[in-house]
């Protein structure tokens, strides 16, 4: 999984990459070329885009290097974690739903796949099944029942009995 992320990572930090040595300085050029810079519009607009490019590919860089160093070996076996896929029962709705814990790159709330930094991802990260888990959403609190867990050592283990 942290493959796709890396090569997402990769793919924006290259075209933004790209951007701040080819099509930026050309952009600065021709706005230089027009005269005044105190009242040149597409000059600032530029410097800001450049500055706003050079603090992303900052962003995309330390981003990488925290990716990189996941080190699944120290991914809990019995605890929800990075990758850990977990079924909740909300008595209250009378409903279950099923989430997988992802980096905030992966997230995609509408598919399930919650961000280990969002709300509902830290309230999960370490529990166990069979824990109640209070979750505080911008939307309210819900409480859940872990009924099954599974994690990434569990997936791998049903993988290599297939």
């Amino acid at each position: 999984m942290t493959d796709a992320v890396k090569r997402k990572l990769q793919q924006e930090l290259d075209e933004l990459d790209q951007e701040l040595r080819v099509e930026l300085p050309k952009q600065i050029k021709t706005a230089k070329e027009w005269g005044d810079l105190r009242e040149n519009a597409e000059y600032h607009a530029a410097l800001a885009r450049q500055q706003f490019v050079q603090a992303r590919i900052q962003q995309l860089r330390q981003r990488l290097s925290e990716v990189s160093s996941i080190d699944i070996s120290k991914v809990p076996h019995d605890k929800a974690a990075y990758g850990s896929t977990l079924v909740l029962y909300d008595a209250e709705r009378e409903e279950e739903v099923t989430y997988r814990l992802v980096t905030p790159e992966e997230s995609d709330p509408n598919a399930g796949l919650i961000s280990t930094t969002s709300p509902v991802g830290r309230s999960l990260m370490g529990r166990e099944e069979g824990d109640e888990v209070r979750v505080v959403t911008p939307a309210g609190a819900r409480n859940f029942e872990i009924k099954k867990l599974t994690t990434l050592h569990d997936e791998a283990a049903a993988g290599a009995e297939e």
